[in-house]
């Protein structure tokens, strides 16, 4: 709706990418914000730990306007920060990048995975950038490693988002029991017939899938194994994020590793499909803030997204990178509009 300019903003909500990869492969642009920043109060909760809801816009300008308006503290959502928002709208009046130091994580720049329009895309936005006076370096977050073994792409922080969030999940939607929230059966016997009959009506095929991998996860036996190491390599991903922005400013790499993909094209292969979250994933392990940017379009004119991504509570830079690079492109202008 945004891209076609049915609406001139939009909201979402961003567990693993739920906002930055849409945005990306419909070429507009994707927030999501600090973990904490945006209250999430009122927002059905999916996985709470990870869950955050951002803006979209065809504009960094526009995103950050939004963003102006619903980043508060907020008492009714206990996650919420206490810290006022930045005055994001006058922080990028004038953006420029100048001095700007953009690291470029090394597991994020995969030679066979991603696609090469894709590739090339990136490879003009790093270009434009480094033009505006950005200065680029190579970084490491090897806990986000992303390996290829017989054709096929797996990675840490995917195998370890998949075990908290489908946990979360598992506990989050317990309450859809026909009793205190959601729809009930018309037709059951009994009190646990209700319940049974409710969730099959009410859930879809990857809702139930993800309710019984996390019921798995947390059960007893299981938990060590699963949700207790996924927890601690969530640790050992955050501790690389911050580590890594004690040296640059922001991080720079793909938003999706290929162009849209045909609908339906996927749901056969539920795992080909969860990693699509390859290159966002890392970000609300972490807690920090990302923004995919349109960088471009395919020959097939299918867009392609460039992401950033900043320490906790500092949207303005990658915000006012953002707006520079689109200042200087105009790729979202070739969208249509209604």
């Amino acid at each position: 709706a945004v891209a076609a300019g049915m609406a001139p903003l939009a909201l979402g909500s961003d567990t693993a990418g739920s906002v930055r990869q849409p945005a990306a492969l419909c070429g507009v642009v994707g927030m999501k914000p600090t973990y904490g920043r945006v209250s999430r109060h009122g927002l059905v909760a999916f996985a709470s730990s990870l869950d955050q809801i951002g803006p979209l816009a065809r504009t960094a300008e526009d995103s950050a306007l939004l963003l102006q308006a619903i980043a508060a503290p907020d008492s009714r959502d206990s996650t919420c920060t206490a810290r006022e928002p930045d005055d994001y709208l006058a922080a990028i009046a004038e953006p420029d990048v100048r001095g700007l130091r953009i690291g470029m994580p090394r597991e994020f720049f995969l030679e066979r995975g991603t696609d090469p329009e894709v590739s090339a895309a990136i490879a003009e936005a790093r270009a434009v950038l480094e033009r505006l006076g950005a200065e680029f370096t190579e970084v490491s977050l090897p806990h986000s490693r992303i390996d290829i073994r017989e054709g096929r792409l797996s990675s840490f922080a995917v195998a370890c988002y998949y075990v908290l969030c489908t946990a979360e999940a598992s506990s989050n939607l317990a309450r859809y029991d026909g009793v205190t929230c959601g729809q009930r059966s018309a037709d059951h016997s009994d009190l646990v017939d209700m319940y049974v009959r409710t969730r099959g009506e009410g859930f879809g095929d990857e809702v139930k899938r993800r309710i019984m991998l996390g019921t798995h996860a947390l059960s007893s036996g299981y938990y060590d194994a699963y949700f207790l190491k996924a927890a601690r390599v969530r640790r050992l991903i955050k501790q690389d994020f911050d580590r890594v922005f004690d040296e640059v400013d922001l991080l720079f790499c793909p938003t999706t590793p290929a162009p849209a993909f045909r609908m339906g094209e996927k749901t056969a292969d539920p795992l080909e499909m969860y990693l699509s979250d390859i290159f966002t994933i890392s970000c609300n392990l972490a807690g920090v803030a990302g923004v995919s940017v349109p960088c471009g379009f395919t020959e097939a004119g299918l867009p392609v997204g460039v992401q950033f991504m900043a320490k906790q509570w500092d949207e303005t830079s990658m915000l006012r990178a953002g707006a520079a690079y689109q200042r200087h492109t105009h790729h979202h202008e070739r969208l249509p509009l209604a």
